[in-house]
């Protein structure tokens, strides 16, 4: 008996590939497209966006075209709850967020994954360039083979049981290779450019999107300096996050950047561009994949966000659970909300949530 599938599709080339591969591969597949849209006209309607309506019929179209069944379900609920709600409440506190790893966190790899098994189903699967191995008695999180789309980073939460139940196809192609794919079996999609921006921000200006969800939480302070010399006013802490330098409206006759954001205050601290370079932090939320527990220290290459190089750490598990990473040399710009990740090779060791920064 075919072991059963179900693919979230959002209607790009990756995941519409990751179904025929699937498919090829002698899999039940089940195409569905996880419905998170809000009631926003503007939202459903636009174009290319990996969460719009547009999105929804070509993933359709694919799943047609793969003669695949394909359903919409309804995540709204959860997605407002577990994304939005949290993305706005970290800029309010002062924190940056990754909107996209609470998504994969809360909504692909748990709450998919339960409706999955409840139709009987085997696997989720996903378009992620990454890739699910077994190790002895682990399953493990490897880079994908095109290290320029690898997703590791995004995917650090996935506990054992969710690699156990999960299927990442285009972790051994590269980007290119997918495409030629796409285009040898006649998908439309072949071409469609990738969505970078934030799914639910149709126009990625994220300080409007707050100020619009949050009115009374979003209020003028000021900028001050290290020592609390004020500077000049700024328009609300959730437009700023560290090592910003565009958009500060300040005139200081040199470059001056954000080395820091107090909302007990309301303050966003200035500061010269060595401000913020930094070696130390704390995370907190810790997921180990690669190994069951931290003992002592280890040697691994981190990364502070989705763009950054992999650079030298060392990684300390403290008393209460979290850990603290001390860089060989210093890091521009580590950012509270944002997440670090820990490789070891081509493995992920884990991963947290930047909590303080030493």
């Amino acid at each position: 008996m075919k072991k059963k599938v179900v693919i979230g599709m959002s209607g790009g080339v990756d995941s519409s590939v990751a179904a025929y591969l699937l498919k090829e591969q002698g899999y039940d597949v089940i195409g569905v497209t996880m419905q998170i849209w809000q009631e926003d006209k503007e939202f459903e309607e636009r174009e290319g966006g990996c969460c719009s309506l547009s999105a929804v019929d070509d993933a359709r179209r694919v799943a047609n075209k793969l003669g695949i069944p394909f359903y919409v379900l309804n995540f709204r609920d959860s997605f407002k709850r577990n994304v939005i709600d949290y993305f706005v409440d970290e800029y309010v506190n002062g924190r940056t967020p990754n909107p996209c790893i609470a998504c994969n966190k809360h909504l692909k790899f748990d709450e998919l994954l339960r409706k999955a098994h409840g139709i009987g189903a085997d696997y989720v699967a996903t378009g992620h360039y990454a890739k699910i191995e077994k190790e002895n008695d682990r399953y493990v999180l490897r880079r994908s083979d095109d290290g320029r789309k690898d997703q590791t980073y995004a995917l650090y939460n996935m506990t054992q049981y969710q690699l156990e139940h999960t299927l990442m196809p285009c972790g051994v192609y590269t980007k290119d290779k997918i495409r030629e794919i796409a285009k040898k079996i006649g998908l439309d999609v072949h071409n469609k450019k990738d969505s970078e921006e934030i799914c639910f921000i149709p126009d990625n200006d994220h300080g409007k999107y707050i100020l619009n969800s949050v009115p009374n939480k979003v209020k003028q302070g000021n900028f001050v300096d290290k020592n609390g010399n004020v500077l000049g006013k700024h328009k609300g802490i959730v437009y700023y996050t560290i090592g910003q330098r565009k958009g500060l409206g300040l005139s200081m006759g040199r470059p001056v950047f954000v080395t820091d954001i107090n909302p007990m205050t309301n303050e966003v601290v200035i500061g010269p561009e060595e401000d913020i370079f930094k070696t130390d932090l704390i995370c907190k939320n810790i997921n180990l994949i690669s190994i069951e527990k931290l003992n002592g220290e280890m040697t691994v290459e981190a990364k502070i966000r989705y763009s950054a190089k992999p650079a030298k750490a060392i990684i300390t598990t403290l008393k209460d659970g979290k850990i603290k990473v001390s860089f060989k040399e210093k890091q521009r710009a580590i950012t509270k909300g944002q997440s670090v990740v820990f490789y070891k090779d081509e493995l992920v060791v884990g991963g947290g949530v930047i909590e303080t920064i030493l």
